[in-house]
């Protein structure tokens, strides 16, 4: 283990850095109050509704009740300015009741009716030898509520393998479970968590989203248009499609017809130019490292949101900018790390993160172990190389910095940490452990209340250690995602169809949900169809597959709290991470401020809520 060489020097740093943003506002989603009324054990109802982003942190609300035809009658005594929750107690729940809230300013909310259950229902038209996995969260039609895309599944391969594979289906709902349309990207799309990758953003500032993914010959859009030639079948006797034209298409988010083709930038070139330096340093020519994808949106200019489409990270890497006018897709600019001696070869990681690590209010790109410009150009390597797991946030309330918990695969025992934890700006190490070893799995959350910042842990270590690296005791078995579910600071884990709470003095895990019924995704990765901040108040909520893949889940906290915060997909930060949680190995979402004990209160965020137009 190396510790942190002047840590508290670091710290000293002046937090005036943090307040050099660009002037222009950020255009996010204009959401709807997102109320929520679930039934409790107590006979009661639960409420809970989102704070939005461009309301002052004190504004106040009234909740109102009404049975049938008759006058709605407020509920509350006092203005609520303290959470954006409530509980309903005195009420006759077999008149089914249906409430709504106002602010202030009274803007009224959409009037909701209770949840037959403790969770959400949204059926599903799955089709024959499909199941659901992935899925992302996006408003497809305007009306500040968000629809989910939902990533089909069937016959699928590892990269690594041979084998056909069925084609991806994406499918669009509303949470109520109506089907709004259908993409089949057909068979000259492979199937895979490293080769299906795609975006739901609104990308051109128009109020709805759009879904935006690598295409092919015979890829059929949501309204029945065939893109490029439909006969071809570019398949080789090994399953893998190595020959043939590749695009990336940007799909209407309301209808899924095709709004943009163009050619994939980059192509396949050379299959066997991918390898190299990075996890076993190995290469091949097979279709395997050429067909790494990953994806995701960045606000390359403060203010507009950028497309990314990326290819390779164990030895070349290529990231692609693209920027969509709601007609026409526009390249903005390519990184491309060419040569394995190129010291921002190799260091993809599964998945990546966009972040505003210099506090210029433009995103950066965490590519696993290094960070590029918003301009395309490589900011830092750090050398650490490949790795399966990558956490990126404010991990203590008085570090002036974002930081990278990063996981790496060191497994021919060459020199180097198997686990690190670097600055985000300046890619300097602040501490690793696990020489030359290939570690597979890592978290960072805020656990434990008695040690400031984070805690961090992966497998292949017993202990827990803290955001200077030292250890303070057992760690917790779950290594997957994180959530933020009950009513306190810290943060609970989720894995598998279980929410669970850390015991930090017992130094055992207790279990807050069990989502009977229900299973996770992707094998032994064990990950939600999605976590996010959805509906109600800051908390996430969480949605599973049913076991029969006929319907999704959606479970939200109905956990009292004390706490008010913006709702978390007003974070841009927050909210680009759902944009990329299906890519690649799913990780879980953080914010840009520090969200844990003994935080302090969050700035407003520097955004301009866009309705559709």
């Amino acid at each position: 283990m190396i510790g942190i060489n002047g840590f508290w020097i670091s710290c000293t740093i002046t937090l005036i850095v943090l307040s050099l943003s660009a002037q222009g506002q950020r255009q996010m989603e204009s959401l709807d109050r997102g109320l929520i009324a679930l039934p409790d054990e107590k006979g009661g109802v639960f409420l809970s509704w989102r704070l939005l982003g461009n309301e002052p942190a004190a504004t106040g609300f009234d909740l109102y009740r009404a049975y049938g035809e008759q006058p709605a009658e407020k509920i509350n005594v006092e203005r609520l300015t303290e959470s954006t929750m409530f509980f309903d107690r005195n009420l006759d729940l077999s008149r089914n009741p249906s409430y709504f809230v106002r602010n202030e300013a009274l803007d009224q909310s959409k009037s909701v009716t209770v949840w037959e259950n403790t969770f959400l229902e949204i059926p599903l038209r799955t089709p024959e030898g499909y199941r659901p996995n992935d899925a992302s969260a996006g408003d497809l039609t305007g009306d500040g509520q968000y629809e989910l895309v939902v990533h089909m599944s069937g016959r699928s391969r590892d990269n690594s393998q041979e084998g056909y594979t069925d084609p991806p289906i994406l499918q669009a709902y509303t949470l109520e479970g109506t089907l709004l349309w259908e993409i089949n990207l057909g068979i000259n799309i492979r199937e895979g968590a490293h080769y299906t990758q795609f975006i739901v953003y609104d990308l051109d500032g128009d109020g709805v989203a759009e879904v935006s993914c690598k295409t092919a010959d015979g890829s059929r859009d949501g309204v029945g248009r065939v893109i490029g030639d439909g006969t071809k079948d570019w398949r080789n006797p090994a399953g893998k499609i190595l020959d043939g034209p590749e695009y990336l298409t940007v799909f209407s988010g309301k209808t899924g017809q095709a709004l943009s083709t163009v050619d994939y930038i980059p192509g396949r070139g050379d299959l066997c130019g991918w390898g190299g330096e990075g996890g076993n340093a190995g290469n091949d020519c097979n279709g395997n490292r050429v067909d790494r994808f990953l994806a995701g949106v960045a606000y390359l200019d403060g203010k507009a949101p950028s497309l990314l489409m990326a290819r390779g990270y164990y030895g070349r890497s290529v990231i692609a900018a693209w920027d969509f006018d709601g007609e026409i897709l526009r390249s903005r600019w390519v990184f491309d790390s060419e040569s394995r001696e190129n010291p921002f070869s190799g260091q993809g990681n599964h998945s990546l993160s966009i972040n505003d690590v210099d506090a210029d209010g433009r995103d950066e790109i965490v590519y696993g172990a290094m960070v590029l410009d918003e301009d395309g150009s490589g900011r830092f390597s750090t050398g650490l190389r490949h790795g399966d797991a990558l956490h990126v946030s404010r991990f203590h309330p008085h570090y002036p910095d974002q930081v990278v918990w990063g996981i790496h695969e060191n497994e021919t025992n060459e020199s180097g940490f198997g686990v690190a934890l670097f600055n985000a700006r300046t890619g300097r190490i602040l501490w690793g452990a696990e020489e030359g070893r290939d570690v597979g799995r890592g978290l960072a959350a805020d656990i434990d209340p008695r040690h400031e910042g984070a805690e961090f842990w992966w497998n292949g270590s017993s202990g827990l250690y803290t955001f200077q690296g030292e250890e303070i005791g057992k760690k917790p078995g779950s290594i997957n995602f994180a959530i933020w579910w009950d009513g306190d600071l810290l943060r609970e884990l989720l894995d598998q169809n279980r929410i669970q709470k850390w015991d930090y003095t017992g130094e055992t895990l207790y279990t807050l949900l069990e989502a009977s019924g229900c299973l996770a995704n992707n094998g032994s990765k064990a990950t939600p169809t999605l976590s996010a901040d959805l509906l109600g108040d800051w908390r996430e909520e969480v949605i599973f597959r049913t076991e029969d893949n006929q319907s999704l889940r959606l479970f939200t906290t109905s956990a009292p709290t004390s706490y008010r915060f913006v709702t978390l997909m007003h974070n841009p930060q927050y909210r680009l991470s759902i944009a990329w949680q299906n890519v690649g190995y799913n990780q879980p979402a953080h914010t840009d401020f520090y969200l844990g004990e003994g935080m302090q209160r969050p700035k407003s965020p520097h955004i301009r809520l866009v309705k559709k137009k």
